[in-house]
């Protein structure tokens, strides 16, 4: 996600900073791309946020191009995504004040870019299909996560507006991690709260860094691509689907980790 997060306080236990003994679990847990042994159940499963379980990404991208347009100016599309995880605001503000000139005031498009971005999130669910999946891993008694570059805060007010907050054990988020996907930090941090190897776990993700991100912590990984992200470039994930709603949870994982 590429909005600007301004600090919030962190309570809950999902949010709270890296411990130093999940610190060490991670650093003990070296990147591989190396498939999970076989015939070990999956216990777990790990949703990536923006773009996946909820399309903020496309809110964040209308908000952009709405800003543009504030100021009689056109978004360059082709050149708007990031091709990692973290926030890219400071980058794309600068481009647009190149673009306006002296005029530019950065205070108010933000204020206003973001009150435009708010309106949109209002009505914002899940994203098809993710709900049944994520009442059926209730119902397979499948622990859930979510890894994200965002702020905890960020991907926790979404789920609780949607009242689906509960259903995971964890949030885990980019502001509690040194390096953002494609680096897999994150993902080690959702495995060392879980408590879980690799191997008993699978990652759902929306791009192509995240499918890297995930696997490199050793996960499979079942990617759903986003409607920004090249359907090309997601030759090595376990396991590509148009969208949650194309078969059950249960079933994507189990033609992931075949």
């Amino acid at each position: 996600m590429s909005a600007a997060f301004p600090p919030r306080s962190l309570g809950a236990p999902s949010s709270r900073l890296i411990t130093r003994q999940e610190n060490s679990a991670a650093a003990r847990h070296e990147p591989s791309t190396a498939a999970p042994p076989a015939g070990r159940p999956v216990r777990a499963v790990i949703f990536d946020f923006d773009g996946l379980l909820m399309a903020t990404e496309s809110t964040m991208l209308a908000s952009w191009q709405y800003e543009w347009r504030q100021h009689g100016l056109e978004l360059d599309t082709a050149t708007f995504w990031a091709d990692h995880g973290g926030d890219v605001s400071q980058e794309r503000y600068r481009l647009l004040a190149e673009a306006v000139g002296p005029s530019y005031d950065r205070d108010h498009s933000h204020a206003r870019r973001l009150a435009y971005r708010d309106r949109l999130h209002a009505d914002l669910e899940l994203a098809p299909g993710l709900a049944g999946w994520l009442d059926q891993a209730a119902a397979a008694g499948l622990a859930l996560a979510v890894a994200s570059s965002s702020p905890v805060w960020w991907v926790r007010d979404h789920l609780t507006r949607v009242g689906r907050a509960g259903d995971f054990g964890f949030i885990c988020g980019g502001n509690e991690v040194t390096a953002h996907k494609p680096a897999p930090d994150v993902y080690l941090l959702a495995l060392a709260r879980l408590g879980l190897p690799a191997g008993q776990a699978v990652a759902v993700e929306d791009t192509p860094h995240g499918v890297t991100a995930a696997q490199a912590a050793g996960l499979r990984c079942i990617a759903i691509p986003n409607p920004h992200a090249d359907p090309s470039r997601f030759g090595h994930a376990d396991l590509v689907l148009a969208s949650a709603g194309e078969m059950s949870l249960t079933e994507a994982v189990r033609r992931a980790t075949a």
